[in-house]
């Protein structure tokens, strides 16, 4: 599973996740047309290499004409979820902009929806949220995780005067977060609309195994020199496979089996990597079932609580295994232009497995059979993966 670690050592903002993002590959051209996309106007962008403390970022700004009025978060909410944009960006969008409306409203008392963003701001807060939200699913990341945030230290500017760091509304909008503080960052490290982001986007802290795929570094507006401000964003790929696992068990004799295969989507939903059941003999000569269950040590207590929560057990055995298994990775095929992502195991012999949630989507899209898009999608990926050593 491809997944990003935002690293915001020295803050995070909207502008410094964009630069980041368009650093690891997100096409600037998407960027250009997104003001356009969201019915906003005449709004240019501007793109450019700069270096912060020797590293090359990427910058962004964007150039917003004088605006005649503010807008309400309401107004901004209503933008969002017009926009042509996939549930998944618009769901997430909008929990951004109601989080940073009942911050800014508890600050100043008055209703979330009745928050009044100043004219640029509103505008670069719309690019910004959407923007970087978007971009994410434009890489295909499938989670996003992130190390502690900076948030400064000093004073920030704002329309009411100067304010201690970090401002009341982002010290709201960080409220469950883990955050860190350094001698190194100087002013206002992390903006409301960084720490909105970090609240939708971010499912703590990353898993413990995971493998480097690249990574991108996003410049902030300021340049001091004893650290590089900017956003650093790791792509990764989850390395779930590698170490210590938690194994659950139990057995089951008055649970019809008809529901034992909601009770495996939901314990797979809540991070086990593998479920398995067969029939047993129980006392008295009653036939049952176990269920068998692997989970990482992370989320041991989270799939535990599913297999409770989803079954009739009064009780789970529960004990550490070590587990060894051959590196992999994950490539994408397209068959008739129908996504299918492939598993490839390198155990010296290189060994190809279409993913079978995706061979049963392609062959329902195609009209084929699912043995039939297996068989061809193999050949495919084989055939990259032979390409890939010339």
């Amino acid at each position: 599973m491809r997944i990003a670690i935002l690293d915001p050592a020295a803050g995070i903002s909207g502008d410094m996740t964009l630069g980041a993002l368009l650093s690891l590959g997100v096409p600037v051209s998407w960027l250009e047309e997104l003001p356009a996309r969201l019915g906003i106007g005449d709004i240019s962008v501007s793109v450019r290499d700069v270096r912060r403390a020797g590293i090359t970022c990427r910058q962004v700004q964007f150039d917003i004409p004088e605006q005649p009025h503010g807008r309400h978060v309401g107004d901004l909410v209503q933008l969002v979820e017009r926009a042509p944009i996939s549930d998944w960006v618009k769901e997430r969008a909008v929990r951004a902009f109601r989080l940073v409306g009942e911050a800014e409203g508890r600050v100043h008392g008055v209703a979330p929806e009745k928050v009044h963003l100043h004219e640029v701001g509103a505008v670069d807060a719309l690019l910004d949220i959407v923007g970087a939200i978007e971009g994410f699913e434009r890489l295909g990341v499938e989670a996003v995780h992130h190390f502690p945030v900076a948030v400064g230290q000093g004073w920030v500017e704002s329309a009411h005067g100067r304010l201690p760091v970090p401002a009341p509304a982002t010290a709201i909008l960080l409220e469950g977060l883990e955050v860190t503080s350094t001698g190194h960052v100087e002013g206002e490290a992390t903006t409301p609309t960084g720490a909105a982001l970090l609240r939708v986007l971010s499912a703590g802290a990353p898993p413990d195994r995971w493998r480097m795929v690249s990574s991108g570094w996003g410049a902030g507006q300021r340049d001091p020199k004893p650290y590089p401000n900017a956003l650093r964003i790791l792509l990764a790929e989850t390395a779930s496979e590698a170490g210590r696992v938690v194994l659950l068990a139990t057995d089951v004799d008055d649970m019809s089996p008809e529901y034992v295969e909601p009770l495996r989507q939901a314990l797979m939903s809540a991070g086990a990597l593998d479920v398995q059941t067969w029939q047993v003999q129980m006392k008295k000569g009653r036939s049952g079932f176990r269920v068998e269950v692997m989970a990482p040590e992370t989320l041991a207590d989270a799939v535990t609580a599913e297999l409770f929560r989803h079954s009739t057990t009064a009780g789970v055995r529960r004990w550490i295994a070590e587990r060894a298994t051959l590196p992999r990775h994950q490539l994408t095929v397209r068959l008739d232009g129908v996504a299918v992502r492939v598993k490839v195991l390198d155990g010296g012999n290189i060994r190809v497995k279409p993913e079978y949630d995706d061979v049963l989507a392609a062959a329902k899209a195609l009209g084929r059979p699912p043995l039939e898009v297996a068989r061809a999608v193999e050949r495919d990926a084989e055939a990259l993966l032979a390409k890939a050593k010339e």
